[in-house]
């Protein structure tokens, strides 16, 4: 029976994940910082949920936590990096503090994670890694800058991942999320300390006290969990997945106006190489 190893269950699609994986009859390690919000799994799922305590930030709890697992369980199949939250402020504004724990969160924390797995999947020569990240890393919008700078770093690494253990029977996939109805955009969103008036027009629609799309979007978490069950059991991942429609839509509208700028500069940029025949 695989196992997967699930960080970020406490609430939103890390929960809706864990509960999915759980009914349809996986063993799963579920994760948060304070274990004792995903020890209803373990009373649900008997012998198939191992509640952990997880720290990202913390590498001595990374490796407790995946010495439990595969005391528990043996060997880890499955890798979810999910656990996250959103950070808004403009970048002027952005705290030192704030910023190095966001990235620990979304980048460090996770490259631990998987370095601690990796070797024993590369010594079965099978194992999956996927890693939660955002449209956030494709498109940019005002006060988001250092949500996106992190997503956009961990997917360097997924990607970069990805073509170093495929030839050895591993298989890595980053998905990028649109908008879902979890906590992300009320409880889980972390602000500026200080917020500076002349960014009013430009970051502060955007600021927590503003949003108001918590409760509104259009992504279903359970839905989004089945997809990425039946996407797993496939023989081959997609590089990348995205989720939702509007994923989809802001994504290649992003793509599509790229394109544009690189075809309406591609003299300008083509004239900084050697004259041909050089």
């Amino acid at each position: 029976m695989a196992t997967w190893f699930i960080t970020g269950c406490s609430s939103g699609l890390g929960h809706s994940l864990a509960t999915a994986v759980l009914g349809a009859g996986f063993n799963a390690v579920v994760t948060a910082r304070d274990a004792d919000k995903v020890k209803a799994f373990e009373r649900s799922f008997p012998g198939r949920a191992l509640a952990v305590a997880l720290d990202l930030n913390d590498k001595a709890s990374i490796g407790d936590a995946v010495a439990k697992a595969t005391a528990r369980f043996g060997d880890i199949d499955v890798l979810v990096n999910n656990a996250g939250y959103g950070y808004r402020a403009a970048i002027e504004e952005g705290d030192e503090q704030d910023v190095a724990n966001l990235f620990d969160t979304h980048v460090f924390g996770p490259v631990t994670l998987m370095k601690a797995v990796l070797p024993a999947m590369r010594a079965r020569r099978q194992g999956t890694i996927i890693n939660l990240s955002s449209i956030g890393a494709q498109f940019f919008n005002p006060g988001s800058g250092y949500y996106s700078a992190a997503k956009m770093a961990q997917e360097g690494i997924t990607l970069t991942l990805k073509t170093e253990v495929e030839p050895l029977g591993l298989r890595v996939m980053v998905i990028e999320p649109g908008a879902f109805r979890t906590d992300f955009a009320g409880r889980s969103l972390k602000g500026a300390k200080f917020e500076i008036d002349d960014y009013a027009e430009t970051v502060g629609p955007r600021r927590k006290e503003n949003d108001r799309t918590d409760g509104t979007q259009p992504g279903d978490p359970a839905r989004a969990a089945r997809l990425i069950i039946e996407t797993v059991a496939k023989p081959k991942l997609p590089k990348r997945l995205l989720l939702g429609s509007d994923a989809i839509t802001i994504v290649r509208k992003g793509l599509e106006a790229q394109l544009e700028e690189i075809s309406a500069a591609q003299a300008t940029s083509e004239g900084t190489d050697f004259p041909k025949g050089n």
